[in-house]
């Protein structure tokens, strides 16, 4: 089997054929044609967002996708998440020696395949090798650019007393499969990570109601209940939500009973918190559902104009649970 080496990392004849042999197989374009110290693109009027992430999951290679498609779709997200069309990514890849061809061949094309499915190009690039132990295979550094739109206005300043909050569906998904994969747990085959590109899903929203959308959050590290308290301290608001309205697989719900996981604070890839205009609710969970990745899109509860910076969650039996930010890693290394 084919692998790796370091002369591959070292700028010579063996990096060129590796750019040709799979990268540029998979991320050829005009912009990154050239192969220059960057990429040239045109820009047009208005704002930018500019994100970037760096993947480390281990292992990078679990139910439903692996480290490619955690590095195109988590900055992807993130863009989306700023009320941004996503357009331009870059690629920085950091290689174990020793990583099989076939594996960095299948990531390659994973990622190709989804940067198709978000719309975006992947533009430029840089790839090191490094010594065996150095890296755990290959970590993934992804930056991306996107363009806001006119009238467009995400952000915590714009969250008040009395919103809606909006999830797009059940939590804990991604932190389980990747766990499972991890220790070699008998999991049912349904469970799969939910990473999945949300542009297309948000701008459905936003193109109908955007005015009315106060603020999007993707509740990746931490969980969502440390993004629903970052939501409430940053905008200055108390939060309220329903625990029997926030959806949990069975599959995942019985390995976090087993394992004294709490669902809250496990990562996700593929979900959406949503603060809206209560007169816009109705519709924003209807255009969620119109898509696969919010088919479980749920009103999980509400701003409030006391307890300031706090997040209560009314639970089954009837009382409130004080949320907090996430503190020891219930499953780390996990994107």
């Amino acid at each position: 089997m084919e692998r790796v080496r370091l002369v591959h990392g070292n700028g010579g004849r063996f990096s060129h054929e590796l750019t040709e042999r799979f990268i540029l197989k998979y991320f050829t374009n005009d912009l990154l044609a050239p192969l220059h110290d960057g990429a040239q693109f045109p820009v047009t009027a208005g704002r930018m967002a500019f994100s970037t992430d760096s993947y480390v999951v281990q292992p990078a290679f679990f139910p439903g996708g692996n480290i490619g498609k955690l590095a195109v779709c988590g900055t992807v997200n993130d863009l989306a998440m700023n009320g941004a069309i996503p357009q331009y990514l870059s690629c920085g890849l950091i290689l174990e020696e020793g990583l099989s061809f076939n594996e960095l061949d299948e990531i390659l094309h994973t990622m190709s395949d989804m940067a198709k499915t978000a719309n975006v190009q992947i533009v430029t690039g840089d790839t090191k090798v490094v010594k065996k132990g150095e890296v755990d295979k290959i970590y993934i550094n992804t930056a991306g650019i996107g363009m806001i739109p006119t009238g467009i206005d995400i952000g915590p300043h714009r969250v008040k007393p009395g919103m809606d909050v909006i999830l797009s569906g059940a939590i804990g998904d991604h932190s389980i499969a990747v766990m499972g994969q991890r220790f070699g747990l008998d999991l049912s085959d349904s469970l799969k990570t939910d990473c999945a590109p949300l542009n297309n899903m948000v701008h459905a929203v936003l193109d109908k109601v955007g005015p009315q959308v106060a603020l999007l959050r993707d509740p990746t590290r931490g969980g969502l209940g440390t993004v629903l308290k970052e939501i409430a301290d940053q905008s200055q608001v108390g939060i309220k939500v329903d625990e029997a309205a926030i959806p949990v697989h069975a599959e995942v719900q019985s390995v976090c009973d087993i394992l004294g996981y709490d669902p809250l604070y496990l990562a996700n890839e593929g979900k959406v918190v949503l603060v809206v205009d209560p007169s816009v609710t109705d519709e924003v969970l209807s255009i969620l559902r119109g898509f696969e990745e919010g088919k479980e899109a749920v009103l999980i509860g509400k701003t409030l104009d006391k307890n300031i910076g706090k997040v209560g969650l009314q639970t089954a039996i009837g009382g409130v649970r004080l949320i907090d930010l996430l503190g020891e890693d219930q499953v780390p290394r996990i994107c």
